[in-house]
């Protein structure tokens, strides 16, 4: 069975950063997708997301307000198997380290 698409809005878009609103409801996923940029989660809601990679199923528990910082490259699928509605902002640093 496809999978039905988490809900993506950009909130910023320019040469520096992106910043997107991730909402799940439960069920959705962001497809298989690779980051190829530097990113921070600020979790507005507390929950668990499965991630889906080539190394298996791996449960993130997100807590709202506790960001996280991932480094680019990562490969994955963003699941929402709970029953409630998930929400994070994401926030990819487009431009060098200065």
């Amino acid at each position: 069975m496809p999978e039905v698409p988490a809900l993506a809005s950009v909130m910023v878009d320019n040469e520096d950063v992106r910043v997107t609103e991730w909402r799940f409801a439960p069920g959705t996923a962001t497809g298989h997708h690779r980051h190829e940029f530097k990113y921070v989660v600020v979790p507005m809601t507390t929950g668990t997301l499965v991630i889906r990679s080539a190394d298996g199923d791996v449960d993130n528990s997100i807590v709202a307000g506790s960001p996280y910082y991932r480094e680019a490259g990562a490969e994955h699928n963003v699941v929402n198997m709970s029953d409630q509605e998930i929400v994070f902002i994401e926030i990819e640093m487009k431009a060098p380290s200065r």
